[in-house]
């Protein structure tokens, strides 16, 4: 008998789906919405899709599992305690499943979400492939303020509790799959940079190893917490109701004249190049949100949720790279997408620019007097840990409700890196502000006496 396990990573998100299988029979764990990446696995490897299960309703992103299971008749596990409205099977704590050669064991492990499973897979003398969803990740767990904030702590306990059961209960030459952890928001600390690893290497270096008080483990684990993306609020609904398949046929193409319309209804019109082109030229109206390993996260932070969307990009194929990001977060079908340069869709001289600058040079503008207001987009978290004398705090998801003031001179909008600036500034000059991206590092502010720590 053996076992394999293949690992279909989504690193725009920080997450991992897993197709485990025993060269005939597979099961599928925790599936993205483009479903298409485990089609292939399941054709390379000859296997047939018998099982997919959900080890919990997910916070950061839309299912695929429901139409995977749907296709290919393939059961539908979703984790207990979870009130989907659509018709699937749940395991109880401690069932075993046959799946061809392997056997699927269900394991309880709330925290995460008060449903959470693990499923422990097995077959022959194999080790044992256990895959912890959100529980128990590599180097952390999962946090445990999605459900509900005021939760957190009581969720925290009962993570501690069911990631010591793990241990107590497995050997410790299982194979560890979570399904988080690798950049995702829904871990509780950030990317470890480990890819792989055993029960018996997290119990050597994971935190809820390292105090045997609940208490105390749970208070430090809250307490670490950082702001999650806007859209998050939305995914935990729409994996409850069914989500349907992505659509990620080409949008419907619109050119100069179609674009000015989309502007001019105030629809979100979303430039994909990276900050400093559209800095230096761009559809006077439209936001920047370059086309990176974050832009789903970014857009579904700042864009006001359900807002007609239209994408402007250098090719088609950087449209279809978005959409496919944007369809794993629930964002459906842009209302348009416009191909071309700035000179081309804006012909009319409809164009706007904005200068970038570094720290030096913020620092040798105030020195000589210019009137300025330093905005910093950064959370709170950050600023708390040192910011620059006389500056304004907005987090860069909220910039859209900044009022333009009389005689408040530019604003000189920075983050810790110029990315996150980089879009806050693309959307206070849609509406009318002054600005300048500060596009450095604020290690820089720091070193230049700019910034307090």
């Amino acid at each position: 008998m053996s076992l394999s396990v293949e690992v279909v990573a989504t690193p725009e998100l920080g997450d991992r789906s897993y197709v485990v299988h025993d060269g005939s029979s597979a099961v599928v764990v925790d599936p993205q919405r483009d479903v298409d990446r485990i089609d292939s696995v399941l054709e390379a490897r000859s296997v047939e899709c018998a099982v997919v299960v959900e080890t919990h309703v997910h916070n950061d992103y839309v299912t695929g599992g429901l139409v995977l299971a749907r296709r290919t008749g393939a059961d539908y596990i979703v984790a207990g305690a979870e009130a989907a409205a659509f018709p699937c099977g749940a395991l109880a704590d401690g069932t075993d499943l046959d799946v061809g050669d392997m056997v699927l064991t269900a394991v309880a492990t709330p925290g995460h979400t008060d449903g959470h499973m693990a499923y422990v897979v097995t077959s022959g003398d194999a080790p044992a492939a256990v895959f912890t969803g959100g529980s128990l990740l590599y180097g952390s767990v999962g946090r445990t303020d999605l459900v509900d904030p005021r939760r957190a702590e009581e969720l925290a306990r009962a993570q501690f509790r069911s990631a010591r059961r793990l241990a107590a209960t497995l050997p410790q030459d299982s194979l560890l799959f979570p399904t988080h952890g690798f950049g995702s928001f829904c871990s509780a600390r950030p990317d470890s940079g480990v890819d792989s690893g055993t029960l018996g290497d997290e119990l050597r270096v994971n935190d809820v190893f390292a105090d045997d008080d609940e208490a105390t483990f749970s208070s430090r684990l809250v307490a670490g917490f950082v702001p999650y993306p806007r859209y998050y609020v939305h995914m935990g609904p729409l994996n409850l109701s069914g989500p349907g398949p992505a659509d990620l046929g080409p949008p419907h193409l619109v050119d100069a004249r179609g674009l000015r319309g989309h502007l001019d209804a105030g629809d979100w019109v979303v430039d994909l190049r990276d900050r400093d082109s559209f800095a230096a030229g761009h559809v006077a109206g439209t936001v920047n949100v370059p086309l990176d390993g974050q832009f789903a996260t970014r857009l579904g932070s700042v864009m006001p949720w359900g807002a007609p969307l239209v994408l402007v990009a250098a090719s088609l194929e950087e449209v279809a790279a978005a959409q496919r990001q944007l369809a794993r977060i629930g964002i459906d079908r842009p209302a348009a997408a416009a191909v071309g340069a700035p000179d081309v869709l804006a012909p009319d001289g409809r164009r706007r620019s904005y200068p970038c600058a570094s720290f030096d040079q913020l620092a040798s503008a105030r020195r000589a007097g210019e009137a300025m207001v330093v905005l910093d987009v950064r959370e709170g978290y950050e600023r708390a840990a040192g910011a620059i004398q006389g500056s304004v705090h907005m987090p860069w998801t909220e910039v859209a409700s900044m009022t333009r003031q009389a005689g408040q001179g530019r604003l000189w909008v920075h983050c810790a890196a110029g990315a996150r600036a980089g879009v806050a500034a693309s959307v206070l000059a849609r509406d009318g502000h002054d600005v300048v991206l500060v596009d450095d590092d604020f290690r820089h502010a720091v070193a230049s006496g700019l910034a307090s720590t």
